[in-house]
């Protein structure tokens, strides 16, 4: 066989090293992971924005990585702290034991945030509970706590979000830092004892700087806001807006409305406090020398306000529409600079939602779409009328929140009420409350096994300990609260189909219909390393995104 010098010089190659590399394709694995955890992200932004979006940022994941078109949260309530948890444990709060942002604790008879910690103090302000905060309330480990584990401690990983629970829960029990943004009139990013005394010098170099002073400025449309044809009028009734702007129009004078809206906290229910946290985020990609040795690193991003501008605005507004825009900017960036700091083919990302949210309850309406406002306050007052009335007690119930009921027991020893049957009351009860569609009993849940349908998504989001006693589900495209903004936390798809992205270094280019689940990312993660799942991993790994 006659072959060309430079083919020859090829094969003598691929003699040499055993390897051809093409593309993105190497013989190592990523110096660096990037997770990345868009707060209430609908899949279909990805597509009812595409025309909006540039080359470089969501349109460069999904043309030059793995897209995973079905995928679906496979557990309720699809809220911020369990979604955040389930993307990095790869398991439901079932097992992960975050079975809310708050919640109600029947033994300290208190309600409990997802990451406050009295044992900690804060880090990089003065304030005292703003930093109280560690991941003690979450059960297992993670997939950046496996990591750390397989480099015997060598391979860092620090957590950036806007939201305190959003950079805590990914960066796991062995954090190297975990920073959130401190509003108010400081506009800096803090931490907690739980991972360190003091800040790092380029926290403090950082927060020097006052980078959130730069961005109280005027919130316009980046586009003409004529081209803005995906999204509704910018004058409608179903925004919130900000106190001393009568309408929730644009443009917004930041620094003016930030006197009536919390300061620097304003910035978190606009574009730039995502900018601000790309801008961290980078921040800690230098000064941490992220991705620069032979130990995998991690860095779990969370841009979180997408979020506050959904539950403000709705996610049919310009507001959102905008946001997004700004946001693909934001991606983008952060994609350039990896390249040049760690460099195209040596770092892996996945991007991905903690949940989706459901159109304005009131827009739905005024489109003939089902949907509306249950009274959660009518309903309690009837509940427990029914319940003195059947038991002669009105102390029975001791908390109603998160769509659940928690038992006094104390009284049912008391009064030698069987619970089973005070839950299958409720339940009788409940269901023929106009606009409760399903109900679920504590002992469904522990005697039952349910492998589809909502009662598999309860089911996976209930935990023996943490959970209440009797479970209700509202009619699709029902909300409790007032007539503007969007929500989200039930089992519907509007809620749980979000966007899977996967890109770089061990990942193939092309995509896929079949359902995916959110458990899978950590799985599919570990596969890609070589390391172990987390220790209390459901999910599978996603064989078609890997080389």
């Amino acid at each position: 066989m006659n072959l060309s010098p430079l083919k020859s010089l090829a094969f003598g190659l691929i003699a040499l090293t055993g390897t051809v590399s093409f593309g993105q394709k190497t013989s190592q694995k990523p110096k660096l992971v990037v997770g990345i955890v868009v707060d209430q992200m609908r899949y279909d932004y990805l597509t009812r924005f595409e025309n909006q979006y540039g080359e470089d940022g969501f349109k460069r994941l999904q043309n030059e990585g793995f897209d995973c078109r079905n995928n679906h949260y496979n557990y309720m309530p699809t809220k911020t702290a369990p979604g955040h948890t389930s993307v990095y444990t790869g398991t439901t709060p079932q097992n992960h034991g975050i079975i809310s942002n708050d919640w109600y604790n029947k033994f300290e008879k208190k309600h409990v945030y997802c990451a406050e910690d009295t044992t900690v103090a804060s880090v990089g302000t003065d304030a005292v509970g703003p930093g109280q905060m560690s991941p003690r309330r979450m059960r297992t480990s993670t997939i950046t706590d496996q990591n750390r584990l397989h480099t015997q401690m060598r391979g860092k990983t620090i957590g950036i979000s806007i939201k305190d629970r959003g950079a805590i829960l990914p960066a796991g029990h062995t954090a190297n830092g975990a920073y959130w943004f401190q509003g108010g009139d400081e506009g800096v990013f803090i931490t907690s004892t739980y991972y360190m005394d003091e800040l790092p010098k380029w926290v403090k170099d950082f927060n020097k700087k006052k980078p959130a002073k730069a961005y109280m400025k005027d919130w316009d449309t980046y586009k003409p806001i004529k081209t803005y044809i995906e999204s509704g009028e910018d004058l409608n009734a179903y925004e919130g807006g900000f106190r001393g702007k009568e309408t929730a129009t644009f443009p917004y004078d930041l620094k003016k409305l930030g006197k009536e809206n919390g300061g620097y906290s304003i910035l978190k229910t606009t574009p730039y406090g995502n900018s601000i946290t790309t801008d961290f985020a980078l921040a800690a990609l230098e000064g941490e020398d992220l991705g620069q040795d032979a130990d995998t690193d991690f860095l779990a991003v969370s841009y979180s306000c997408t979020d506050y501008v959904g539950h403000n605005f709705g996610v049919n507004s310009k507001e959102v529409e905008d946001t997004y825009v700004r946001l693909d900017l934001e991606i983008a960036k952060l994609l350039s600079e990896l390249d040049k700091k760690v460099g195209k083919g040596n770092y892996s990302v996945f991007l991905t939602a903690d949940h989706a949210a459901v159109h304005v309850p009131s827009f739905l309406s005024d489109n003939k779409i089902p949907s509306g406002y249950f009274d959660m306050r009518s309903f309690r007052n009837e509940l427990e009328t029914f319940i003195q009335q059947k038991y002669g007690r009105d102390d029975l119930i001791e908390d109603i929140s998160n769509d659940q009921v928690f038992f006094r027991y104390t009284v049912l020893a008391d009064e030698s009420i069987d619970a089973e049957a005070l839950q299958k009351d409720i339940k009788h009860f409940a269901l023929q409350h106009k606009n409760i569609s399903k109900v679920f009993t504590r002992a469904q849940m522990e005697q039952g096994s349910y492998d589809s349908g909502v009662a598999a998504l309860v089911q996976k989001g209930f935990d023996q300990e943490r959970s209440g006693d009797v479970f209700f589900i509202l009619d699709p495209g029902y909300l409790t609260g007032g007539p503007t903004g969007s929500s989200h936390g039930t089992p519907y798809s509007y809620d749980t189909h979000v966007p899977l992205l996967f890109y770089g270094n061990g990942i193939k280019n092309g995509h896929t219909f079949e359902q995916t689940v959110i458990t899978d990312i950590a799985p599919t993660v570990a596969a890609l390393l070589g390391i172990q799942d987390p220790n209390g991993t459901t999910g599978t790994v996603i064989s078609e995104v890997l080389e």
